[in-house]
C-alpha cells in the first residue's frame, strides 16, 4: 500500500502548482537572477577590444586550451571578455580546497565534524576568502596576458591591469552572492544553476553550427542523426545512473519504555553509484587543458630549449588525440576514488551508526561495519567511474570520427542533467510541502466547525 506521502505526489497536478503561491515567488526570483547574470555576460571590461577578442575565439586554427572550457561554463562571456568572464569557478575551486582540507587539516576538520551549524558557517566564511583570492590571481594572469597582446586591448597599461583585476573579481564576488540569495530564496542550487545557465545559453549556437555543417556538406545527415539519438541515449543513461543508488538495511534493537516496547524500527542507508558527482571530469579536464594554455600564452615567445617538448606534447594533448583520451579516462577514474574518499568516510559513518543504536543485520557494529562499508562504496565508485568515463569518453570518440565541429561535451551534459533533476526534485519538494500545509488547515477548519456546531453531549476536548 503506498504510503501518504507517495498518494500526495501522485495527486500533484497543474493545479496544486497554481495555488502554491510561494513557489512561484522563489522561481520568479530565480529566474530573475538568472537574467542579470545573463545580461552580465554581455557587458565587456573596461578598454577591451570586443571585436579583436571575438575573431581570436572564432579563429578555427586556435587553440585556447583551458578557455575553451571556461567560455562554455561561462555562456560565451570569455569569448566577449566580459564582467562575469570569471564565473563562479574561483568559487567551485575554493569549495572543492576547502573540503579537501577539511578531511586532512585537523582544525578545520574538527569545524566540520563537531562545530554544527557555526562550523558550518565558518567554513562558507573561508570559502568566501579563499574565493577572493583564487579570483585576485586569476584575474591578475588574464589581465596580464591582454596586456601583452597586441590589439586585444585599446591601451595597454597599469589603469587597465588594475581595472581589469577589480572588474572580473567583483563580477565573480557578485555572482557568489548571487548564488547564495539563490539557494536561499529561489529553487535550486544557486552555483550550479549559473553554470546551467552558461552551459545552455551555447546549446542553440552549438547546435546551429551543426546544422550548418550538414548544410554545406561538411557533415552527412546520418551523422547528424546518429549524433541526436547518441545524445538522447546518453541523457537517459545519466538520468538511470544519477537515481541509481545502493539500499543498506539498518536495524535499531527495541528497547522497553515503561509498560511498552520501542524502537525495532528499520531504515535505509542510501549510497549512490556516483558519490562524486561531476567533479572528476571537471578536475581531469582542467589538468589536461592547461599545457594547451601554456602554449597558448607563450605562442610569441622564445622558450628555452629544455621547453622544446612542449609544442610535442601540445599536439597530442587535443581533443579526439590518443594520449588525450587515455589520459582523460584515467584521471577522471582517479578522482572518482579521490574524491569520494574524501567526500564519503566509512569509518565515522560506521562511528554514528554504533552511536545512535543501528546496526546492518549480519555485521558486527564497529570496525566490521566499516569494512563492509568501504567494500561496498569501492564496488559502487567502481561502477560509478566507469559510468562517468563512458559518458565522457563517447563524446571524444564521436569528436575524432566526425572532426571537432561536434559540440557535444560529457561534463556539459552531465552537469546540465544532474542540475535539472535536483531543481526539479526541490520544485515537487516544495509542492508537497504545500499539500500538506493544505491538509492541516482543512483539518483545523473541520475541528472548529465540529466545535462550534451543536450536536449531541458536549465537545470532545482539543488535544495539545
Amino acid at each position: 500500500m503506498a504510503s501518504a506521502a507517495e498518494q500526495l505526489a501522485a495527486n500533484m497536478n497543474m493545479g496544486s502548482f497554481a495555488k502554491a503561491t510561494e513557489l512561484h515567488k522563489r522561481l520568479l526570483f530565480t529566474i530573475g537572477a538568472l537574467l542579470v547574470y545573463r545580461i552580465g555576460t554581455y557587458v565587456p571590461i573596461p578598454g577591451i577590444n570586443s571585436e579583436a577578442f571575438l575573431q581570436f575565439f572564432q579563429n578555427p586554427d586556435g587553440q585556447r586550451g583551458i578557455l575553451d572550457m571556461f567560455n562554455m561554463f561561462s555562456g560565451g562571456a570569455v569569448e566577449r571578455m566580459a564582467v562575469f568572464a570569471l564565473n563562479v569557478m574561483p568559487y567551485i575551486s575554493a569549495s572543492i580546497i576547502v573540503q579537501l582540507m577539511g578531511a586532512v587539516y585537523p582544525p578545520w576538520e574538527k569545524l566540520k565534524k563537531e562545530g554544527g551549524e557555526s562550523g558550518r558557517k565558518q567554513l562558507n566564511q573561508y570559502t568566501r576568502y579563499l574565493t577572493v583570492i583564487l579570483a585576485l590571481m586569476q584575474s591578475a594572469g588574464i589581465a596580464l596576458g591582454l596586456n601583452a597582446q597586441a590589439g586585444l586591448i585599446d591601451t595597454p597599461g597599469l589603469f587597465f591591469i588594475v581595472s581589469t583585476i577589480t572588474t572580473l573579481t567583483g563580477g565573480t564576488m557578485f555572482l557568489m552572492w548571487l548564488g547564495e540569495q539563490v539557494t536561499a530564496r529561489g529553487v535550486g542550487n544557486g552555483i550550479s544553476l549559473i553554470i546551467f545557465a552558461g552551459i545552455v545559453a551555447v546549446l542553440p549556437g552549438s547546435i546551429a553550427r551543426m546544422l550548418g555543417l550538414a548544410q554545406q556538406g561538411q557533415m552527412s545527415p546520418f551523422a547528424l542523426l546518429f549524433i541526436a539519438i547518441m545524445a538522447v541515449g546518453v541523457v537517459v543513461f545519466i538520468v538511470f545512473m544519477e537515481r541509481a543508488q545502493r539500499r543498506l538495511l539498518i536495524q535499531y534493537p527495541k528497547r522497553q519504555e515503561g509498560n511498552r516496547m520501542a524502537g525495532g524500527e528499520r531504515s535505509f542507508l542510501p549510497l549512490k553509484v556516483n558519490t562524486a558527482g561531476v567533479i572528476p571530469p571537471i578536475f581531469a579536464s582542467s589538468l589536461l587543458m592547461l599545457p594547451t594554455t601554456v602554449a597558448q600564452l607563450t605562442a610569441q615567445a622564445n622558450l628555452p630549449s629544455w621547453m622544446s617538448w612542449l609544442p610535442l606534447v601540445t599536439a597530442q594533448m587535443q581533443h579526439g588525440q590518443p594520449l588525450f583520451t587515455v589520459l582523460y579516462g584515467v584521471l577522471i577514474v582517479f578522482f572518482c576514488f579521490f574524491y569520494t574518499s574524501i567526500t564519503f568516510n566509512p569509518e565515522d559513518t560506521a562511528e554514528n551508526l554504533r552511536k545512535y543504536g543501528g546496526f546492518l543485520p549480519g555485521i558486527r557494529p564497529g570496525k566490521r561495519t566499516a569494512e563492509y562499508l568501504d567494500y561496498v562504496l569501492t564496488r559502487l565508485t567502481t561502477i560509478g567511474a566507469a559510468y562517468i568515463t563512458a559518458v565522457c569518453l563517447i563524446p571524444e570518440f564521436i569528436g575524432a570520427q566526425f572532426g571537432n565541429g561536434i559540440i557535444f561535451g560529457g561534463t556539459s551534459i552531465l552537469i546540465v542533467v544532474s542540475v535539472t533533476m535536483d531543481t526539479v526534485a526541490q520544485i515537487q519538494s516544495q509542492l508537497l510541502a504545500h499539500q500538506y500545509e493544505g491538509l492541516i488547515k482543512k483539518a483545523k477548519l473541520r475541528g472548529r466547525g465540529g466545535k462550534s456546531s451543536g450536536g449531541r453531549g458536549a465537545p470532545a476536548p482539543v488535544r495539545r
